[in-house]
């Protein structure tokens, strides 16, 4: 049984920094993806990066990139996500996720293809 556990939310001034960390216990896949998402009220989750467990192919959205960077520490079976210069529109609840690739090194973006799913952490970023 995989479990996806979140931490390093919090409320911060826009242009400043968290990082999220999502500690993962229980699972052993080679072919495996785990990726942050996020979802603000009223609006559907997004996909903001994902990366392949081997290290084969990162996505990030357009709103992440040059932002934000994903990472993992396989020893740890831990995933990070290191957020630079927040902006309101950054606040949600964010989620790690994890699921199976598409083959080939490379992962889905959508949602409904990863099958854990941690509990999320709230990060609000005010003006």
């Amino acid at each position: 049984q995989v479990q996806l556990v979140e931490s390093g939310g919090g409320s911060v001034q826009a242009g400043g920094s968290l990082r999220l960390s999502c500690a993962a216990f229980g699972y052993t896949y080679n072919n495996y993806c785990m990726g942050w998402f996020r979802q603000a009220p009223g609006k559907e989750r997004e996909a903001v990066a994902i990366i392949a467990a081997d290290g084969g192919s990162t996505y990030y959205a357009d709103s992440a990139k040059g932002r934000f960077t994903i990472s993992q520490d396989n020893a740890k079976n831990t995933l990070y996500l290191q957020m630079n210069s927040l902006k309101p529109e950054d606040t949600a609840m964010y989620y790690c996720a994890g699921g199976f690739s598409s083959g080939g090194g490379y992962c889905y973006t959508a949602s409904g293809r990863f099958r854990h799913w941690g509990q999320g952490t709230q990060v609000t970023v005010s003006s």
